[in-house]
Formats: C-alpha cells, sequence, structure tokens
C-alpha cells in the first residue's frame, strides 16, 4: 500500500500530489499569475515562484490528504520536458525530500504522465489504446500498449496546436492566457462564419505554421477594411478558429485509430480542456464506435497527480533513480 509524494514543476504551475495504493488524495496547484503581464511565461520568472510555492504546495498536499511526510513512501517527479529552471526546482526538492527520509526517488516523462492520467478515473481505457495529445509545447497521436510502453505514430511537424491558438490569442488582443479565453468565447460564436485551411500533410503528422499565418493575415486584412472587424466578430472568430484547429486534429486521430483498428481513443494535455475539442472528440466517437475517454478538467493541465499516478506503477515495477539525476528540458518519450 505505497504512499508517493509527487511533483509536478515543468513550466509555470507549482503542483503536489498524494497518491496511496492507486487512489489520489490529493492534487494542489498552485498557479503563476506574475506571467500575465508580460503575454507568455518567463522562464527566470517562473523558476523564482516555483521555489516561493513549492514548500506550501507539499504541505498542503500532505495535509489535504491526511498523510504525514514520514508515511511517504517513494517521491516521484516531473524530470522533463520542460522548462530547465523550473523543472530544477521541483527535481531538487523531490531529491532533498527522498535523501531526508531515505527513500526511493521515481522519475516521470511529463508527456507519458498526461497519458496515463487515465488510469486515475474509475473508467479505464484497454491496452492498446490511442491517445491525442495536444497542449502549448507538444501534439502527438500516441500508440499506447501498456503503462510505459508507447509509440509516438505522429506528431507536430512544427509549432503545435496549443501553440496557434496562443498565437491567434495575441493577434485578437486578448490577455494571457488566451487559450481559456478563445474556448470562452467560441461558445457563443458560430464556427462555420469563417474558413481557414487544412494543412496536408501526409501520414498523422500535424502542422500549424501555415494555419497560424492565415489566421494573422484574415485578421489583418479584416482589421484594415474594418477597424472594429475583431471586436464586433470576436466570437466568430474564436469559433472558427477552435473548430478548424480541433478538425485537424481529430481527423488525423481518425486515420490512426482506423488504420490501427483500435476503438479505444483517449485525449490528453493541457489543450484537452478545450471544449470544442472534446466535443468533436465525443461526436466522432459515437459515429465510429469507439470508447473515448477524457481526463477531468483538473487532469488536463499540468497538475501532479498525473505524475503520482505514473510514479506509482513505476514504484509497483521498482524503477527507481539515483540522487545523481538531473532534469532534461527535452527527454526522451
Amino acid at each position: 500500500m505505497p504512499a508517493i509524494l509527487a511533483i509536478e514543476s515543468s513550466c509555470d504551475e507549482t503542483s503536489a500530489s498524494v497518491c496511496v495504493d492507486g487512489a489520489i488524495l490529493s492534487n494542489v496547484i498552485a498557479n503563476q499569475t506574475i506571467h500575465e503581464a508580460y503575454g507568455g511565461v518567463v522562464p527566470e520568472l517562473a523558476s523564482r515562484v516555483h521555489q516561493q510555492n513549492i514548500v506550501p504546495a507539499v504541505q498542503q498536499a500532505l495535509f489535504n490528504a491526511k498523510v504525514s511526510k514520514n508515511d511517504i513512501d517513494a517521491v516521484a517527479f516531473t524530470r522533463g520536458p520542460g522548462l530547465l529552471g523550473s523543472l530544477l526546482v521541483g527535481v531538487s526538492f523531490a531529491k532533498a525530500f527522498a535523501l531526508a527520509r531515505q527513500i526511493p526517488l521515481i522519475e516521470v516523462n511529463h508527456m507519458q504522465a498526461h497519458i496515463l492520467a487515465h488510469f486515475i478515473a474509475e473508467k479505464k481505457p484497454s491496452f492498446p489504446f490511442i491517445c491525442l495529445t495536444v497542449s502549448g509545447g507538444h501534439t502527438q497521436i500516441v500508440l499506447v500498449k501498456d503503462y510505459f510502453d508507447m509509440e509516438v505514430i505522429g506528431q507536430t511537424l512544427d509549432d503545435a496546436a496549443g501553440e496557434a491558438m496562443d498565437k491567434t490569442s495575441k493577434i485578437l488582443g486578448l490577455p494571457y492566457p488566451g487559450g481559456p479565453l478563445i474556448d470562452k468565447n467560441a461558445r457563443s460564436g458560430n464556427p462555420d462564419a469563417y474558413k481557414f485551411p487544412e494543412p496536408q500533410i501526409p501520414g498523422f503528422d500535424f502542422s500549424f505554421s501555415g494555419l497560424k499565418t492565415s489566421i494573422l493575415y484574415f485578421i489583418r486584412d479584416n482589421v484594415a477594411a474594418n477597424p472594429n472587424f475583431i471586436k464586433e466578430n470576436m466570437n466568430d472568430i474564436c469559433a472558427s478558429v477552435e473548430r478548424r484547429i480541433a478538425t485537424i486534429l481529430i481527423s488525423k486521430l481518425k486515420k490512426a485509430a482506423d488504420e490501427y483498428g483500435i476503438k479505444d481513443v483517449a485525449l490528453a494535455g493541457g489543450v484537452s480542456a478545450n471544449t470544442g475539442l472534446r466535443n468533436l472528440l465525443t461526436e466522432t466517437g459515437e459515429k465510429n464506435g469507439w470508447n473515448v475517454f477524457i481526463p477531468k478538467f483538473e487532469y488536463c493541465t499540468d497538475n501532479a497527480a498525473m505524475i503520482a499516478i505514473a510514479g506509482y506503477h513505476k514504484y509497483l515495477k521498482g524503477e527507481f533513480i539515483g540522487q545523481d539525476v538531473a532534469p532534461l528540458a527535452r527527454m526522451p518519450f
């Protein structure tokens, strides 16, 4: 009945979670509002705020779980990928905690953890399944054969889907973080109001750089003709952009599911919180007889619960790492 403390600090959320025998008892997330003034994450500021948040987040996670630090059997942490300075704070804390308690360390790949977040819920996908993992920095289609036997069969060749949403929000003058605001405005808009191109990329790979450029030119030309164009059409623009990104993602996912003959299909990553994407996946799943798996909102964005569940399954396999471990900004999948 292992009790695992998990730490996530890959970007700008400081998170701590406690998992006991595979059950998540707490999941504390401390967000960083300091980046709003800069329109994006400033790595140096992120690492400094992690230093301020890490101890309170862990204390709160232990308190919420009603677990003492003396009861912890192992510490799981995000080793990468992510911002090096941010990762360093989480890795250093995990190493110190484990060393002080003389308990094992468990390294976790951030992207694999997003996929394994599906094993927090009671309804779990069966192996093998296909997972579309979408975030601000990654867009991947992954064939999941076992907990840690995963194959990336498709990925973005340039920009990520989440980055395309963030760029659109900046073009529209929306404050950071823009992704949730795109989603919010899109709910009141017409997704068929404007048409944006779909990249013709072979196989299961993606490309969003061309789409970003087309959105930029579309906004520029319409604002030149009508300075109030954005204000008057904000909801329809957001809905149309969101729909195009979602259709690009889901069309590739369907192609992969069809080719591999797999009916268990999952969604993961920060952008999996997007309402339009979730709805389109659900609709597509119903049409194709898929078993669709979408995490709760709290497990979509960066969080330590997904690190905890990944750490739990590594604990069962006895996969521990030594104190000489260092963070990896780019970590092999």
